[in-house]
């Protein structure tokens, strides 16, 4: 069976996003441009989808179940003239969990907890935030949710989820991959063991 295709798109901008305040599991509402982005990763997936030959009622919507990606899935549906709810809610696409530091800036980071912040910027993949998770251990959540589809699939999720997935499906290394600013408002396809940005 050829592997699935991934639609994939981040949720659209919050508050914390401008502010520059790690999000995490924190359930943080769409701002107004994060709504437009949203609007927008909706209009560029119903092109993509047509030239790839899909109707979008055919083709499986999941999402993390933190607010501002149910929030963009249901913009993006919109979009497509299809009905809000209609679609799956996974909690293994959640974001990456930044445990103590959720709500808090990088300067933050680095003066409440130094040694670590060291040691997190040395090797983001494998150090995990205090009470958070690793880049390693979500790109097992993710590989293992990529595991599970049976067919090409629609998913919104987050930032950090994104860059384990890159990394999962041996698209990036796990040391390129955690440097790459996923972008709102666009739509980013995996597909035959490569990524494309759609903008």
């Amino acid at each position: 069976m050829p592997s699935p295709t991934i639609y994939f798109i981040r949720h659209g901008q919050t508050e914390w996003n401008a502010a520059g305040r790690f999000q995490g599991t924190q359930d943080i509402p769409l701002n107004e441009r994060g709504k437009v982005q949203a609007v927008r990763a909706g209009e560029l997936l119903a092109d993509i989808l047509a030239v790839d030959s899909h109707k979008p009622e055919r083709i499986p919507f999941v999402a993390s179940p933190l607010g501002r990606a149910r929030q963009t899935m249901e913009l993006v549906r919109g979009e497509l003239g299809m009905p809000p709810h209609g679609y799956d809610l996974d909690d293994r696409l959640r974001e990456v969990g930044y445990g103590h530091w959720e709500g808090s800036t990088l300067v933050e980071m680095e003066k409440s907890h130094p040694e670590l912040f060291a040691q997190r910027q040395a090797d983001k993949w494998g150090v995990p935030p205090p009470g958070g998770e690793s880049y390693a251990s979500v790109a097992l959540r993710m590989r293992d949710w990529y595991d599970s589809l049976l067919q090409d699939t629609v998913a919104v999720s987050h930032g950090g989820a994104c860059r384990a997935l890159m990394a999962a499906l041996e698209v990036e290394t796990p040391v390129s991959a955690v440097e790459i600013y996923i972008e709102q408002g666009v739509v980013y396809v995996f597909k035959d063991g490569k990524i494309t940005k759609h903008s």
